[in-house]
This record gives structure tokens, C-alpha cells and sequence, in this order.
């Protein structure tokens, strides 16, 4: 794992920064480079207008600098307002040393008056809350392009310090951060630009993150042998209770992500489609079968019986997806879920399971995960996929349509249909989570939870045609 869709804290991306030293690309260098990448992406995006660069003291100021040389170079008109000088003998101050165009006042009026205004104030590693003065100069602008981030977005967590303005450009540099995948940062960035700048291969070999941006190319969805059977594509049983509809629809997707068979168990369901296994075998009698390693536990099943069939499960040592009642049925009690491979709270089941975990998404799903020994999927507009071990993924094709009653049942079934496949549970979570972003995507709005199942198996052709 890694690669481009690595995604690196704003510390890791210093230790980058100075690793790159070492390798021979010194400071100057890359600041230039990044300064020339943010003026190419305004070039490609905006008509020539009037340009008001507003340049902080460190390095992204120092990059603003750059880009408003570049721009001026094209014939644009550009001034700089610099909010502080640069620190002595910084790049900043040797790229500020280079600028020969206007440097003004940074005062509201010239924020409004300006076409453009490019925020190279502060970077993704402001450890404060931005201050007052600097909020109303950004607010003021009537389009802005954010180099790295916008100013008071923290690039670790996605977290406002403070306030920040709402870009319609972002243009970070070498890698991702995770705020720009995280909300609120994520809204305000707009469109993202990570452009290339010479960063050394070597540079990044000195760090080794351990969080992604969640795509194909962190995982392998599992092929079925050309002799294989329906046992060894994987039998999951799915635990059906009163609400028979939740189990359902997580059956449909556990069969169209590749499933060999599925059981529900429980009271007969109504409407069960033809292909899906009904039994009112007594629990006791299930779990003794070895070809059920895989359980889905909780949708529609009642907070009562899921917390006992939980136990049950667990001390049956069979491999189980534990979301909806289930979780409920563990609320204040996370040593419960001990035992489970994943789970797959929303944010309300998240906060009533885990109520001392008060940081931000990211941070709090590696703490549950470290805490029950099992992955966590804390669903959202920016799900975070987080494993025991510390690994993380972050995901960000899911539309807001997906927001529908029903849907957190289908993508219980996805992760554990792949789970029965033989995936890993970090790799079937995380593949899930994707899945089911594109299959709404792919129905599009109007969307009902019915509907995402169906699209599965195209977003997996897909994924084939085009070798992500």
C-alpha cells in the first residue's frame, strides 16, 4: 500500500520536506516549483484578471511569491499584500527577494476590489486559530485559490481553527493531506489540485504512513476459480430478526459481490427472493457447521437478541460484521465487541459505543480499532476504514444521496460478503465502503437502498476494464 494515494500529515510532510535535502533538492527548489504549479493551475482555470496575492510569513507565503511572479510573467496583473515579511534568511525571503511587482497594503477594500486572490498565508500545519484580522481579509475575496490549504483548515484532521474561507481552488503539493478528505476541510478546499514537484522518490521512503486515500488500488477483490463451488466463494449467514427488510437488502448485496450462498437466519421473512437460504435452525445448531465462518450480526435483529447472539458468536470464534443492534446492544460496553472482525457505525452508534473517544474522525476510529482488536468503518459523507494496527483509509466517492434509509444494511452486506470471500477484513471494508459509493453513483439520485445492489456487479466490471 502507498503510492500516490498516500495521504500524509502536515509533520510528515516536513520530515518529507527535509528528507529531500539530503537527496540533493533543496528548499528553494521546491518552493519554486510549487510557486510555478499553483500559477499553471489558475492559467488553466481562469481568464487573465486582476490578482491579489496575500503571503503569510513561511513557506506558503513564500510559494505565493512564486506563483505571483509566474502569473506576472504571462502578462497578468498581480500585486502582493504581505500580511508579514518573511523570516530572514528563509526561502520565503529569497522568493519574496525576487519579486518585483506591486506589494501593497493588505487591507479589505484591495481584497475586494481584486478578481482573483491567491491565500498563501497559512499552510496545513497552523497549530492556532487564525486570527481575526486575517478571517475578515480572506473572507472579503470574491474567488480565492488556497495554496495547500485554506488558511485555518488543519491539514491532519480536516478541522477549522478558528475560521476559514471557502475556496474554489485548492493546490497542495507532492501528497494529499488528510483534511483535504476530511469535512469540514474537505468543503472548503473545492477542487483539489496535488501537483508534482520534483519531490525525490527517496524523500518519501523516509516516512511511512499508514493512511490512504480509499481506492482499487488499495485492495483485490477476490476472483472465483475457474473449477471452484459455490463453499468456496463462502457461505454468510445472516442473523434475520422482526425487522426482516435490514437482512435482506444485506443479503442481495453480500450475493452480487460474489457470495456463494447466503442464509437468513431466523423467523421466516416475507418476500425472501429465490437464491437466498432460509433457516429457523436454533442458533446452537448453526454455528457448530464449519463452512459458516461469516456472520453479519445486528440489522433488524432487536438490541436484545443481537447483544446475546453476539456473545455467542464470539465465543464461537466465528468471523463476524457487527453494525446496527448489535452496536446498541454495546453501548458504553466496547469490550463487548471484542472479538468481531469489523464493525460499522454510523456517528450516533459510534458516540454512544465509544462516549470517551472525543477527537477527530480519524483519530477516534484508530483509537476503536486499537481498543476491540477489529476494524472500524465510521460511516460518513468521509467514511474512515481503520484497522488495529493503526492502518487508515479515508474514503471520498460516496454522493450525498446516499443518505437514504437502508443503505448502512447493504454495505454491511458488501463487507461481509467479501469478508466470506477470503478478503482481509481492512481490504473487504475497505473495498466495500468504495463499492458502495460508486454502485450510488452509478443509480444516481433518486436513489433508494433497494436500488445499490443491482449496480455492484457493472462497478465491478469496471473495475476490471480500467486496472485501477
Amino acid at each position: 500500500m502507498g503510492g500516490m494515494d498516500a495521504l500524509y500529515t502536515p509533520q510528515e510532510m516536513g520530515l518529507i520536506d527535509t528528507a529531500a535535502l539530503s537527496c540533493g533538492v533543496s528548499g528553494l527548489m521546491l518552493m519554486e516549483n510549487a510557486g510555478t504549479a499553483v500559477a499553471r493551475a489558475i492559467v488553466r482555470r481562469f481568464r487573465p484578471c486582476r490578482v491579489l496575492v496575500l503571503a503569510g510569513p513561511g513557506n506558503n507565503g513564500g510559494d505565493g511569491y512564486v506563483a505571483a511572479r509566474r502569473l506576472a510573467e504571462r502578462g497578468w496583473p498581480v500585486a502582493v499584500a504581505p500580511l508579514a515579511p518573511p523570516r530572514p534568511a528563509s526561502d520565503a525571503a529569497a522568493a519574496a527577494a525576487l519579486w518585483r511587482g506591486p506589494v501593497v497594503a493588505a487591507d479589505e477594500g484591495r481584497v475586494q476590489s481584486a478578481e482573483l486572490v491567491i491565500d498563501a498565508v497559512f499552510g496545513a500545519g497552523l497549530a492556532r486559530d487564525v486570527d481575526p484580522g486575517t478571517v475578515a481579509l480572506l473572507g472579503a475575496a470574491r474567488r480565492l485559490v488556497a495554496i495547500d490549504v485554506p488558511s485555518g483548515v488543519d491539514g491532519a484532521t480536516g478541522a477549522v481553527r478558528g475560521a476559514a474561507p471557502r475556496a474554489d481552488l485548492t493546490v497542495t503539493f507532492a501528497g494529499l493531506k488528510p483534511g483535504h478528505l476530511l469535512f469540514p476541510g474537505r468543503a472548503l478546499c473545492g477542487e483539489t489540485v496535488c501537483a508534482e514537484i520534483g519531490m525525490p522518490a527517496a524523500a518519501f521512503a523516509r516516512v511511512e504512513t499508514k493512511t490512504w486515500r480509499n481506492t482499487p488500488a488499495l485492495w483485490r477483490l477476490p476472483a472465483p476459480a475457474a473449477t471452484g463451488h459455490k463453499y468456496e466463494r463462502g457461505h454468510l449467514t445472516i442473523l434475520a430478526g422482526p425487522m426482516s427488510g435490514a437482512a435482506i437488502l444485506a443479503a442481495a448485496a453480500a450475493r452480487r459481490i460474489g457470495a456463494g450462498l447466503v442464509t437468513l437466519a431466523g423467523p421466516d421473512p416475507a418476500g425472501v427472493p429465490p437464491g437466498i437460504i432460509v433457516s429457523r435452525a436454533a442458533l446452537d445448531e448453526l454455528v457448530t457447521d464449519p463452512r459458516r465462518r461469516v456472520w453479519l450480526c445486528g440489522p433488524g435483529l432487536g438490541v436484545e437478541a443481537a447483544g446475546q447472539t453476539l456473545a455467542r458468536l464470539v465465543a464461537a470464534g466465528r468471523a463476524i460484521v457487527a453494525d446496527a443492534d448489535a452496536l446498541t446492544s454495546a453501548a458504553g460496553e466496547a469490550e463487548r465487541l471484542r472479538g468481531v472482525a469489523a464493525i460499522t457505525p454510523h456517528e450516533g452508534e459510534f458516540a454512544r459505543v465509544f462516549p470517551d473517544l472525543q477527537a477527530d474522525r480519524l483519530s477516534r476510529a484508530r483509537a476503536a480499532a486499537a481498543r476491540i482488536g477489529a476494524v472500524v468503518v465510521l460511516k460518513g459523507p468521509d467514511t474512515v476504514i481503520a484497522a488495529p494496527d493503526g492502518r487508515a483509509a479515508i474514503n471520498a466517492n460516496a454522493p450525498p444521496f446516499l443518505a437514504t434509509a437502508g443503505s448502512g444494511d447493504t454495505l454491511a452486506g458488501i463487507a461481509a460478503g467479501l469478508l466470506v470471500q477470503g478478503m482481509p477484513a481492512f481490504e473487504a471494508c475497505c473495498a466495500a465502503v468504495w463499492l458502495h459509493g460508486a454502485a450510488a453513483t452509478r443509480a444516481g439520485g433518486g436513489l433508494i437502498a433497494e436500488d445499490l445492489a443491482d449496480h455492484l456487479p457493472m462497478v465491478v466490471e469496471n473495475i476490471k476494464k480500467f486496472n485501477f
